[in-house]
């Protein structure tokens, strides 16, 4: 078993798309993934799960909430190890003194034409 983070996008947020963490554990289950654990109603999941294929495993996922809840949002499957070894390579370590202020991103995908001017113009002096 491979112990995995899904992360919802836009699920719980003013009252739209709706999806009780209750119901997301259902469809979790269905799907052969155990030992499903949900932080709040964000929709933030840790399982486990046989399949290797996160990227199948997410689509799988989004059709299924689909299928019983009538929107399919974004999902991100990451694999545990990956999460580790992100923290691990933290280029912050600076922060790690005030957790409240260190955040971890991750892409679906590398980014094609990234415009990386424009994202050190959105930068705070504080970041």
């Amino acid at each position: 078993m491979y112990t995995y983070i899904a992360l919802f996008r836009g699920i719980n947020v003013g009252g739209k798309n709706s999806l009780p963490m209750k119901d997301l554990t259902s469809i979790l289950d269905s799907l052969g993934a155990s030992n499903v654990k949900t932080y709040i109603q964000s929709g933030n999941v840790v399982f486990q799960s046989a399949s290797k294929d996160t990227s199948s495993f997410s689509k799988r996922l989004g059709i299924e909430i689909r299928e019983r809840r009538g929107f399919e949002p974004h999902i991100l499957v990451i694999g545990f190890s990956e999460v580790e070894t992100a923290m691990t390579n933290n280029p912050f370590p600076e922060a790690e003194s005030e957790p409240s202020s260190l955040h971890l991103g991750f892409l679906a995908a590398a980014p094609k034409n990234p415009d990386l001017k424009k994202l050190e113009s959105l930068k705070k002096d504080s970041e």
